[in-house]
C-alpha cells in the first residue's frame, strides 16, 4: 500500500536531535598515531531530564544503566555518553561527570549546592585496534572534551555526522559505521529525535540489491543502485573480507550500535522505557541482525518534559512511540551515508558512499588527532 504524503514522518528544521529544544551534542576524538576512536557525548538541558535504557544486545558496556530502573531513586540525568574504546572507554563518562559537578549539575546529596553526585550513563562499542594502536581508546579526557564541545555549541546546532565522535572507528557490517541522527516533528508539536553510533555485527546493506536496509518503508522507493554498481561493490566486499580472513583480522564480530531518543514529551520514566524500547524496532528494521551475543545493542532515552502530554494520552504516546523507532531507523541510514571509508594499519572499511556513491564518497586516514565540536 502507497503511504499519503500527509503520513510520512516530518523531520525538523535540522533533522538531527538538537531539534529537541536544550538538548545539545559534542563530539572529541582520540588524539595520536593508530588512534580511530572517539566519544559522543549527549548534554541534557540544565535540571535535566528524565532517562531511561533499554539494552537488548548480549554483549553490552554500560554504566549506570540500573540507576535508570523506574523503580529506583534517580529521577532525572544531565548528559548521556556514547562512547568507543569498549569497556575501557567507559572511563570517558568519568571526565564528563567531573565537568557536571565542577558545576553544580548531578543528583543533591548535601546541604551545599556542590554537594553532587552526577549520574552519567554510558555505552560503549568495540574499536580497539582499529587505528592500529589498541591501547588509543577515550579516557576521561576524551569525555571532557566531547562534553566541553556539547556546553559550546549554540542551542540547535547541527549535529556533524559520519566518522566523528564514538563512530570514529565504528564498523557497520563489512562498510564504516558512524553516527548519524534524525528527527521526527509530530502534528501534536512534540518532536521525537534520534542520535546513533552504528557499529553492527549485522550489516546495513540489503545483499540482493544494496540498498540501506532502513530505508525500506520509509515513504518512497528506495533508490536502487546500478545493477553494475552494485556487483562492483558485492565483488570490492569480497576481496576485503578474503584479506581479512588472511590476516586473521576477526574484531568485526564484537560489535554494538549504541543510541539516544529524545522528546520534549513530558514522560513518565515507565513512559520513557517504554520508548527506549520500541525504539529498538527502528534498529531492527536498518541493521540485520541485530541483539546477538557479540552485540551491545543499547538505546537510551531523554524527556525534557516541554510539551505536555493529553489527559488521556494513550493516543499521543502510541505517536511518539512510532516516531522514535522511525527516527531511529533514519538515524542509523545516515550515518552509514555520512561515513567516510578508512584505509590503515588496523584494515580496510570502505564506505557505504565510496561503494555506491554519493556526496562522501572518499576514503580518510586509518589515524588523526582533534576533537570535533558538535
Amino acid at each position: 500500500m502507497t503511504e499519503h504524503a500527509e503520513d510520512l514522518p516530518v523531520p525538523g528544521p535540522l533533522d538531527a536531535l538538537t531539534d529537541v529544544a536544550g538538548i545539545r551534542v559534542g563530539h572529541a576524538r582520540v588524539p595520536g598515531e593508530g588512534a580511530l576512536s572517539g566519544t559522543t557525548v549527549v548534554l541534557a538541558p540544565d535540571g535535566g531530564a528524565v532517562a531511561a535504557v533499554d539494552v537488548r544486545g548480549g554483549g553490552p558496556g554500560t554504566r549506570e544503566t540500573d540507576a535508570l530502573d523506574p523503580r529506583n531513586l534517580v529521577q532525572r540525568v544531565d548528559a548521556v555518553v556514547l562512547t568507543g574504546g569498549s569497556a575501557f572507554g567507559l572511563d570517558a563518562a568519568s571526565g564528563v561527570m567531573a565537568w557536571l559537578e565542577e558545576r553544580g549539575r548531578g543528583v543533591r546529596v548535601g546541604p551545599d549546592p556542590s554537594q553532587v553526585v552526577p549520574v552519567v550513563p554510558a555505552a560503549c562499542l568495540f574499536d580497539l585496534g582499529r587505528g592500529g594502536a589498541w591501547r588509543a581508546r577515550p579516557d576521561a579526557s576524551t569525555g571532557r572534551a566531547a562534553v566541553e564541545a556539547a556546553a559550546a555549541s549554540e542551542p540547535g546546532s547541527r549535529v556533524p555526522e559520519g566518522t566523528v565522535g564514538a563512530g570514529t572507528g565504528a564498523v557497520a557490517g563489512a562498510v564504516k559505521g558512524g553516527v548519524g541522527t534524525a528527527s521526527v516533528r509530530l502534528p501534536s508539536g512534540t518532536t521525537v529525535a534520534a542520535l546513533a553510533v552504528v557499529n553492527a555485527a549485522g550489516s546495513v546493506i540489503d545483499p540482493r540489491t544494496g540498498v540501506l536496509y532502513g530505508e525500506y518503508g520509509a515513504g518512497e522507493p528506495p533508490a536502487h543502485p546500478a545493477p553494475a554498481v552494485h556487483e562492483a561493490a558485492r565483488r570490492r566486499l569480497d576481496e576485503i573480507r578474503e584479506a581479512r580472513e588472511r590476516t586473521a583480522r576477526g574484531d568485526s564480530a564484537f560489535n554494538t550500535t549504541i543510541a539516544v531518543v529524545a522528546t520534549d514529551a513530558a514522560l513518565t520514566r515507565a513512559q520513557a522505557q517504554k520508548l527506549a524500547g520500541t525504539a529498538h524496532d527502528g534498529l531492527a528494521r536498518a541493521v540485520r541482525p541485530v541483539h546477538l551475543l557479540s552485540d551491545g545493542d543499547t538505546v537510551f532515552t531523554l524527556a525534557t518534559g516541554r510539551v505536555p502530554l493529553p489527559p488521556e494520552p494513550v493516543a499521543a504516546l502510541n505517536e511518539i512511540l512510532a516516531a522514535g523507532a522511525d527516527a531511529l531507523a533514519r538515524a542509523i541510514v545516515k550515518a552509514a551515508r555520512a561515513a567516510t571509508g578508512v584505509d590503515g594499519p588496523g584494515g580496510t572499511f570502505p564506505s557505504y558512499s565510496e561503494l555506491y556513491g554519493g556526496p562522501h564518497a572518499q576514503r580518510g586516514s586509518g589515524s588523526g588527532s582533534g576533537n570535533e565540536a558538535g
